[in-house]
Protein backbone atom coordinates (compact mmCIF):
# COMPACT_ATOMS: atom_id res chain seq x y z
CA UNK A 1 0.00 0.00 0.00
CA UNK A 2 2.94 2.09 1.30
CA UNK A 3 4.68 1.76 -1.81
CA UNK A 4 1.76 2.34 -4.35
CA UNK A 5 1.24 5.45 -2.83
CA UNK A 6 4.91 6.26 -3.27
CA UNK A 7 5.05 5.65 -7.15
CA UNK A 8 1.79 7.73 -7.50
CA UNK A 9 3.53 10.36 -6.20
CA UNK A 10 6.32 10.09 -7.95
CA UNK A 11 3.98 10.30 -11.09
CA UNK A 12 2.36 13.57 -10.36
CA UNK A 13 6.05 14.90 -9.83
CA UNK A 14 7.59 14.08 -12.71
CA UNK A 15 4.23 15.03 -14.65
CA UNK A 16 4.75 18.63 -12.96
CA UNK A 17 8.98 18.72 -13.52
CA UNK A 18 8.37 21.29 -15.98
CA UNK A 19 5.29 23.80 -14.78
CA UNK A 20 7.86 26.54 -13.37
CA UNK A 21 9.51 26.40 -17.10
CA UNK A 22 5.95 26.21 -19.34
CA UNK A 23 4.37 28.72 -20.95
CA UNK A 24 0.33 29.77 -19.34
CA UNK A 25 -2.03 29.20 -21.50
CA UNK A 26 -3.40 32.17 -23.42
CA UNK A 27 -6.44 34.13 -21.62
CA UNK A 28 -9.51 34.27 -24.08
CA UNK A 29 -10.26 37.61 -25.64
CA UNK A 30 -13.07 39.44 -23.81
CA UNK A 31 -15.66 41.15 -26.26
CA UNK A 32 -16.28 44.75 -26.01
CA UNK A 33 -17.74 48.01 -27.57
CA UNK A 34 -15.57 50.73 -27.38
CA UNK A 35 -16.45 54.78 -28.30
CA UNK A 36 -14.00 57.41 -28.73
CA UNK A 37 -13.09 60.18 -26.28
CA UNK A 38 -15.24 62.90 -27.82
CA UNK A 39 -14.11 66.77 -27.69
CA UNK A 40 -16.99 68.90 -27.38
CA UNK A 41 -17.73 72.47 -27.70
CA UNK A 42 -19.81 74.60 -25.51
CA UNK A 43 -20.07 76.73 -22.67
CA UNK A 44 -18.27 76.74 -18.74
CA UNK A 45 -21.30 75.58 -16.01
CA UNK A 46 -20.90 77.81 -13.37
CA UNK A 47 -22.84 77.40 -9.52
CA UNK A 48 -24.46 79.47 -7.58
CA UNK A 49 -26.72 78.74 -4.17
CA UNK A 50 -29.23 80.37 -2.86
CA UNK A 51 -32.82 80.33 -1.18
CA UNK A 52 -36.11 80.19 -2.68
CA UNK A 53 -38.00 82.99 -1.28
CA UNK A 54 -41.57 84.75 -2.86
CA UNK A 55 -41.56 87.29 -5.18
CA UNK A 56 -43.50 89.50 -2.71
CA UNK A 57 -42.97 89.50 0.69
CA UNK A 58 -44.85 91.46 3.84
CA UNK A 59 -44.66 92.23 7.39
CA UNK A 60 -47.76 93.70 8.76
CA UNK A 61 -46.98 96.01 11.88
CA UNK A 62 -48.90 98.36 13.55
CA UNK A 63 -48.13 102.23 13.16
CA UNK A 64 -50.09 103.09 16.36
CA UNK A 65 -50.11 102.10 19.44
CA UNK A 66 -53.59 99.88 20.16
CA UNK A 67 -54.79 96.75 21.69
CA UNK A 68 -55.72 93.68 19.35
CA UNK A 69 -59.22 93.50 18.51
CA UNK A 70 -58.95 90.31 16.19
CA UNK A 71 -56.65 88.34 13.95
CA UNK A 72 -58.74 87.33 11.06
CA UNK A 73 -55.98 84.43 9.41
CA UNK A 74 -53.19 81.92 10.34
CA UNK A 75 -50.51 80.10 9.17
CA UNK A 76 -51.71 78.94 5.62
CA UNK A 77 -54.48 80.33 5.07
CA UNK A 78 -55.27 82.06 2.02
CA UNK A 79 -55.69 86.35 1.49
CA UNK A 80 -56.90 88.38 -0.80
CA UNK A 81 -56.08 91.84 -1.53
CA UNK A 82 -57.61 94.33 0.88
CA UNK A 83 -59.04 91.64 2.71
CA UNK A 84 -58.69 92.78 6.43
CA UNK A 85 -56.32 90.43 8.48
CA UNK A 86 -55.68 92.25 12.00
CA UNK A 87 -57.97 95.02 13.84
CA UNK A 88 -56.80 96.66 16.78
CA UNK A 89 -58.49 98.87 19.20
CA UNK A 90 -59.45 102.26 17.38
CA UNK A 91 -61.90 104.17 20.00
CA UNK A 92 -59.61 106.68 20.82
CA UNK A 93 -58.65 107.60 17.41
CA UNK A 94 -62.51 107.73 16.29
CA UNK A 95 -62.88 110.53 18.81
CA UNK A 96 -60.05 112.27 17.64
CA UNK A 97 -61.68 112.09 14.34
CA UNK A 98 -64.95 113.37 15.91
CA UNK A 99 -63.34 116.27 17.35
CA UNK A 100 -61.40 117.37 14.05
CA UNK A 101 -64.75 116.83 12.01
CA UNK A 102 -66.54 119.58 14.97
CA UNK A 103 -63.59 121.71 13.99
CA UNK A 104 -63.85 121.71 10.76
CA UNK A 105 -67.52 122.37 11.05
CA UNK A 106 -66.61 125.84 13.01
CA UNK A 107 -63.82 126.82 10.92
CA UNK A 108 -66.74 126.27 7.58
CA UNK A 109 -69.38 128.30 9.52
CA UNK A 110 -66.29 130.69 10.20
CA UNK A 111 -65.20 130.96 6.98
CA UNK A 112 -69.07 131.93 6.22
CA UNK A 113 -68.94 134.78 8.56
CA UNK A 114 -65.96 136.42 7.45
CA UNK A 115 -67.30 136.13 3.85
CA UNK A 116 -70.55 137.97 4.71
CA UNK A 117 -68.61 140.98 7.01
CA UNK A 118 -66.60 140.93 3.55
CA UNK A 119 -69.29 141.75 1.59
CA UNK A 120 -70.95 144.69 3.98
CA UNK A 121 -67.47 146.09 4.60
CA UNK A 122 -67.26 145.99 -0.06
CA UNK A 123 -70.70 147.80 0.02
CA UNK A 124 -70.39 150.60 2.43
CA UNK A 125 -67.11 151.18 1.30
CA UNK A 126 -68.72 151.42 -2.27
CA UNK A 127 -71.25 153.57 -0.70
CA UNK A 128 -68.46 156.01 1.21
CA UNK A 129 -66.60 155.97 -2.12
CA UNK A 130 -69.67 157.22 -3.85
CA UNK A 131 -70.66 159.99 -1.23
CA UNK A 132 -66.86 161.38 -1.64
CA UNK A 133 -67.47 161.48 -5.41
CA UNK A 134 -70.76 163.23 -4.88
CA UNK A 135 -69.15 165.91 -2.25
CA UNK A 136 -66.38 166.22 -4.27
CA UNK A 137 -68.13 167.58 -6.95
CA UNK A 138 -70.55 169.72 -5.06
CA UNK A 139 -67.34 171.41 -3.34
CA UNK A 140 -65.52 172.42 -6.78
CA UNK A 141 -68.67 174.24 -7.42
CA UNK A 142 -68.66 175.65 -3.86
CA UNK A 143 -71.94 174.04 -3.22
CA UNK A 144 -70.42 171.97 0.06
CA UNK A 145 -67.94 172.89 2.63
CA UNK A 146 -64.95 172.09 3.80
CA UNK A 147 -66.22 170.31 6.64
CA UNK A 148 -68.50 168.15 4.12
CA UNK A 149 -65.62 167.07 2.01
CA UNK A 150 -63.63 166.14 4.97
CA UNK A 151 -66.17 164.10 6.61
CA UNK A 152 -66.63 162.39 3.32
CA UNK A 153 -63.23 161.72 2.67
CA UNK A 154 -62.63 160.49 6.27
CA UNK A 155 -65.78 158.02 5.89
CA UNK A 156 -64.08 156.76 2.88
CA UNK A 157 -61.24 156.50 4.75
CA UNK A 158 -62.65 153.95 7.58
CA UNK A 159 -65.01 151.95 5.20
CA UNK A 160 -61.33 151.04 3.28
CA UNK A 161 -59.54 150.39 6.38
CA UNK A 162 -62.90 147.58 6.94
CA UNK A 163 -62.56 146.18 3.66
CA UNK A 164 -59.05 145.40 4.64
CA UNK A 165 -59.75 143.97 7.72
CA UNK A 166 -62.74 142.08 6.64
CA UNK A 167 -60.61 140.58 3.74
CA UNK A 168 -57.56 139.50 6.34
CA UNK A 169 -60.32 137.94 8.26
CA UNK A 170 -61.85 136.37 5.98
CA UNK A 171 -57.91 134.88 4.51
CA UNK A 172 -57.53 134.27 8.44
CA UNK A 173 -60.75 132.05 8.45
CA UNK A 174 -60.00 129.88 5.39
CA UNK A 175 -56.29 129.16 6.72
CA UNK A 176 -57.85 127.63 9.98
CA UNK A 177 -60.03 125.68 7.74
CA UNK A 178 -57.64 124.30 5.74
CA UNK A 179 -55.75 123.68 9.08
CA UNK A 180 -58.76 121.39 11.04
CA UNK A 181 -59.10 119.81 7.53
CA UNK A 182 -55.79 118.62 7.23
CA UNK A 183 -56.43 117.91 11.11
CA UNK A 184 -59.31 116.09 10.49
CA UNK A 185 -57.75 113.96 7.34
CA UNK A 186 -54.61 112.63 9.85
CA UNK A 187 -57.03 111.57 12.73
CA UNK A 188 -59.25 109.84 9.51
CA UNK A 189 -55.78 108.24 8.35
CA UNK A 190 -54.66 107.54 11.84
CA UNK A 191 -57.99 106.00 12.74
CA UNK A 192 -57.62 103.90 9.54
CA UNK A 193 -54.18 102.52 11.08
CA UNK A 194 -56.54 100.23 13.56
CA UNK A 195 -57.45 98.29 10.29
CA UNK A 196 -54.67 96.04 8.84
CA UNK A 197 -55.53 94.75 5.14
CA UNK A 198 -53.31 92.23 3.04
CA UNK A 199 -51.12 94.50 0.42
CA UNK A 200 -51.36 91.83 -1.96
CA UNK A 201 -52.73 87.96 -2.72
CA UNK A 202 -50.67 86.23 -1.36
CA UNK A 203 -50.20 83.10 1.91
CA UNK A 204 -50.58 83.69 5.43
CA UNK A 205 -46.96 82.16 6.75
CA UNK A 206 -46.69 83.32 10.15
CA UNK A 207 -49.04 84.78 13.10
CA UNK A 208 -46.92 86.78 15.02
CA UNK A 209 -49.57 87.90 17.87
CA UNK A 210 -52.79 87.18 19.57
CA UNK A 211 -55.88 89.21 20.46
CA UNK A 212 -55.71 90.78 23.64
CA UNK A 213 -51.95 91.67 23.20
CA UNK A 214 -50.18 95.64 22.85
CA UNK A 215 -49.69 96.22 18.78
CA UNK A 216 -46.62 99.02 18.94
CA UNK A 217 -45.28 100.68 15.93
CA UNK A 218 -42.11 98.26 14.61
CA UNK A 219 -43.37 94.81 16.15
CA UNK A 220 -44.35 92.67 13.10
CA UNK A 221 -48.18 90.89 13.49
CA UNK A 222 -47.98 88.86 10.57
CA UNK A 223 -46.15 87.85 7.31
CA UNK A 224 -47.59 87.30 4.05
CA UNK A 225 -45.98 85.57 0.75
CA UNK A 226 -47.10 86.75 -2.38
CA UNK A 227 -48.69 83.84 -4.55
CA UNK A 228 -47.67 85.31 -7.78
CA UNK A 229 -44.64 83.29 -7.69
CA UNK A 230 -40.88 82.08 -6.60
CA UNK A 231 -37.76 83.58 -7.30
CA UNK A 232 -34.22 82.90 -5.94
CA UNK A 233 -32.00 85.15 -5.41
CA UNK A 234 -27.61 84.10 -5.83
CA UNK A 235 -24.52 86.15 -5.53
CA UNK A 236 -21.76 85.97 -8.34
CA UNK A 237 -18.69 87.62 -8.80
CA UNK A 238 -17.91 90.23 -11.01
CA UNK A 239 -16.00 87.56 -13.25
CA UNK A 240 -18.42 85.23 -13.87
CA UNK A 241 -21.54 87.66 -13.71
CA UNK A 242 -20.05 88.93 -16.83
CA UNK A 243 -21.28 86.07 -18.69
CA UNK A 244 -25.21 86.41 -17.18
CA UNK A 245 -27.48 88.44 -19.43
CA UNK A 246 -31.31 89.19 -18.28
CA UNK A 247 -33.63 87.22 -19.74
CA UNK A 248 -31.41 84.06 -19.77
CA UNK A 249 -32.63 80.52 -19.17
CA UNK A 250 -30.56 78.76 -16.56
CA UNK A 251 -31.08 75.38 -15.10
CA UNK A 252 -32.13 75.28 -11.47
CA UNK A 253 -31.74 72.01 -8.76
CA UNK A 254 -33.68 72.61 -5.74
CA UNK A 255 -32.69 70.04 -2.89
CA UNK A 256 -35.65 67.94 -2.00
CA UNK A 257 -35.55 65.81 1.50
CA UNK A 258 -37.84 63.40 -0.11
CA UNK A 259 -34.50 62.64 -2.71
CA UNK A 260 -32.77 64.15 -5.81
CA UNK A 261 -35.40 66.46 -7.15
CA UNK A 262 -35.07 66.50 -11.06
CA UNK A 263 -33.70 70.47 -12.51
CA UNK A 264 -35.72 72.57 -14.41
CA UNK A 265 -35.29 75.56 -16.43
CA UNK A 266 -35.81 79.18 -15.05
CA UNK A 267 -35.49 82.70 -16.58
CA UNK A 268 -33.06 85.58 -14.99
CA UNK A 269 -35.08 88.66 -14.34
CA UNK A 270 -32.66 91.01 -12.61
CA UNK A 271 -28.49 91.16 -12.65
CA UNK A 272 -27.90 94.12 -9.84
CA UNK A 273 -24.98 95.33 -8.84
CA UNK A 274 -24.35 94.49 -5.19
CA UNK A 275 -24.68 96.85 -2.15
CA UNK A 276 -20.91 98.71 -1.60
CA UNK A 277 -18.38 99.21 -4.35
CA UNK A 278 -16.23 97.16 -2.58
CA UNK A 279 -18.01 94.55 -3.34
CA UNK A 280 -16.86 92.97 -5.93
CA UNK A 281 -20.55 90.57 -6.86
CA UNK A 282 -23.79 90.72 -8.06
CA UNK A 283 -27.21 90.01 -7.27
CA UNK A 284 -28.93 87.56 -9.83
CA UNK A 285 -32.43 87.42 -9.48
CA UNK A 286 -34.68 83.91 -11.51
CA UNK A 287 -37.84 83.44 -11.67
CA UNK A 288 -39.20 79.89 -11.20
CA UNK A 289 -41.83 78.70 -13.33
CA UNK A 290 -45.11 78.37 -12.15
CA UNK A 291 -44.87 74.99 -11.82
CA UNK A 292 -42.55 74.84 -9.27
CA UNK A 293 -43.66 73.60 -5.80
CA UNK A 294 -41.16 74.34 -3.69
CA UNK A 295 -41.21 75.95 -0.32
CA UNK A 296 -39.80 79.33 0.49
CA UNK A 297 -36.77 79.10 2.60
CA UNK A 298 -35.61 75.81 0.78
CA UNK A 299 -31.79 75.86 -0.42
CA UNK A 300 -31.58 76.04 -4.60
CA UNK A 301 -28.65 75.30 -6.88
CA UNK A 302 -28.50 77.36 -10.22
CA UNK A 303 -26.23 76.54 -13.13
CA UNK A 304 -25.09 79.50 -15.59
CA UNK A 305 -22.96 79.06 -19.06
CA UNK A 306 -20.24 80.71 -18.80
CA UNK A 307 -17.35 81.39 -21.27
CA UNK A 308 -17.10 79.33 -24.24
CA UNK A 309 -14.74 76.36 -23.58
CA UNK A 310 -13.61 73.06 -24.93
CA UNK A 311 -13.65 69.73 -22.95
CA UNK A 312 -13.73 65.83 -23.49
CA UNK A 313 -16.89 63.60 -22.46
CA UNK A 314 -17.27 59.97 -21.81
CA UNK A 315 -20.30 57.96 -21.58
CA UNK A 316 -21.32 57.36 -17.89
CA UNK A 317 -21.28 53.62 -18.16
CA UNK A 318 -17.19 53.90 -18.82
CA UNK A 319 -16.34 55.02 -15.70
CA UNK A 320 -15.47 53.10 -12.62
CA UNK A 321 -15.08 54.08 -9.98
CA UNK A 322 -13.33 52.55 -6.58
CA UNK A 323 -14.21 54.79 -3.77
CA UNK A 324 -12.61 57.57 -4.84
CA UNK A 325 -10.73 56.31 -7.54
CA UNK A 326 -12.26 56.74 -10.85
CA UNK A 327 -10.93 55.02 -13.80
CA UNK A 328 -11.96 54.39 -17.37
CA UNK A 329 -10.29 51.41 -19.96
CA UNK A 330 -8.41 52.44 -23.04
CA UNK A 331 -8.10 49.79 -25.60
CA UNK A 332 -4.20 49.75 -27.19
CA UNK A 333 -3.65 47.24 -29.79
CA UNK A 334 -6.43 44.66 -28.70
CA UNK A 335 -5.20 45.23 -25.13
CA UNK A 336 -7.67 46.72 -22.44
CA UNK A 337 -5.82 49.32 -19.92
CA UNK A 338 -6.59 50.66 -16.91
CA UNK A 339 -6.59 54.70 -17.02
CA UNK A 340 -7.00 56.72 -13.90
CA UNK A 341 -8.95 60.32 -14.86
CA UNK A 342 -10.51 62.54 -13.34
CA UNK A 343 -14.38 63.51 -13.85
CA UNK A 344 -15.66 66.91 -13.76
CA UNK A 345 -19.73 67.44 -14.38
CA UNK A 346 -22.36 65.32 -15.61
CA UNK A 347 -24.21 66.24 -18.94
CA UNK A 348 -27.12 65.00 -21.24
CA UNK A 349 -23.89 63.85 -23.30
CA UNK A 350 -22.59 61.70 -20.63
CA UNK A 351 -19.49 62.39 -18.02
CA UNK A 352 -16.39 65.57 -18.34
CA UNK A 353 -13.15 64.58 -18.66
CA UNK A 354 -10.90 66.74 -16.95
CA UNK A 355 -7.69 64.62 -17.32
CA UNK A 356 -6.59 61.55 -17.69
CA UNK A 357 -7.53 60.44 -21.60
CA UNK A 358 -7.01 62.44 -25.03
CA UNK A 359 -10.11 63.05 -27.50
CA UNK A 360 -10.18 60.10 -29.72
CA UNK A 361 -8.89 57.34 -27.71
CA UNK A 362 -11.03 54.27 -27.37
CA UNK A 363 -12.44 53.24 -24.58
CA UNK A 364 -14.70 50.49 -23.42
CA UNK A 365 -18.31 52.18 -23.21
CA UNK A 366 -19.23 49.61 -20.78
CA UNK A 367 -16.66 47.10 -18.74
CA UNK A 368 -17.42 43.78 -17.97
CA UNK A 369 -17.17 43.00 -14.57
CA UNK A 370 -14.24 40.61 -14.81
CA UNK A 371 -12.31 42.76 -17.32
CA UNK A 372 -9.03 44.15 -15.45
CA UNK A 373 -5.66 46.00 -16.93
CA UNK A 374 -4.19 43.88 -19.52
CA UNK A 375 -6.88 41.69 -20.48
CA UNK A 376 -7.00 40.91 -23.83
CA UNK A 377 -10.19 41.69 -25.86
CA UNK A 378 -12.24 41.62 -29.22
CA UNK A 379 -13.28 45.37 -30.34
CA UNK A 380 -16.30 46.33 -31.31
CA UNK A 381 -16.72 49.97 -32.14
CA UNK A 382 -19.91 51.77 -31.56
CA UNK A 383 -21.03 55.10 -33.20
CA UNK A 384 -20.02 58.36 -30.57
CA UNK A 385 -23.47 59.25 -28.54
CA UNK A 386 -24.68 55.45 -28.73
CA UNK A 387 -22.97 53.76 -25.76
CA UNK A 388 -24.90 53.23 -22.61
CA UNK A 389 -28.07 53.60 -24.53
CA UNK A 390 -30.38 51.41 -23.15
Amino acid sequence: MTVTMGLAAAGLIGCGGKGEHATPPAREPIAVTTVPVTAVEGAERLEAGGIVAAHESAVLSSRIVATVITVRARAGDRVRAEQVVVTLDARDAADRTRQAGASVVAAENAVTQARAEQGAADAEYRLANSWRTRIATLHAKRSATDQERDEADARLAVAAARVDRAQAGFEGAKAALSATQSAADVATTTESFATLRAPFDGIVTERLIDPGNLAAPGIPLVRIESSAGLEVSVRVDEARAAAVRRGDRVEVAIDDPAGAAAPFEAVVTEVARAVGVDQRAFTITIALPATATARTGTFARVFFRGAPRRSLQVPATAIRRYGQVTSVFVVEDNVARLRLVQTGNSTPAGIEVLAGVDAGEPIVSAPPARLDDGSPVTVTSARPGTAGRP
